[in-house]
C-alpha cells in the first residue's frame, strides 16, 4: 500500500508543479488554491508513504516521479523542447525510478 500512496503523492507533486505555471505568482485566485491544495494532499501521501518505506528511497520515488511528470507535461502543454538530449535523461530518471523500486 505504500507504493501506491507513493504513487498518488508523485502525482500530486506533478499536479502542484504544473500549477504553478497557472496561477501566474499566485496572482490568480482559483489556480493558486488549487495548487496549494495538491500541495498539502502530495505531502500528506508521502508521508503516509514514509510510515513503510524508507525515506531515501521514497523521496527520491516522489521527486523524480514529479521531474519526470512534469517534464512530459511541460512538452506536451507549453511546448517546451523534446530534443533527444532532454528524453535520454528524462529516461535515466525513470531508469533510476525503477531500479529503487526493484531493490525495496
Amino acid at each position: 500500500m505504500a507504493w501506491i500512496y507513493l504513487a498518488i503523492a508523485g502525482l500530486f507533486e506533478i499536479g502542484w508543479a504544473i500549477g504553478l505555471k497557472y496561477t501566474e505568482g499566485f496572482s490568480k485566485l482559483w489556480p493558486s488554491v488549487a495548487t496549494v491544495g495538491a500541495m498539502i494532499i502530495s505531502l500528506a501521501f508521502l508521508g503516509l508513504a514514509l510510515k513503510s518505506l524508507p525515506v531515501g528511497t521514497a523521496y527520491a520515488v516522489w521527486t523524480g516521479i514529479g521531474a519526470v511528470g512534469t517534464a512530459a507535461l511541460g512538452i506536451y502543454l507549453f511546448g517546451e523542447s523534446a530534443d533527444i538530449a532532454r528524453l535520454g535523461c528524462i529516461g535515466l530518471i525513470v531508469a533510476g525510478l525503477v531500479g529503487l523500486k526493484m531493490v525495496s
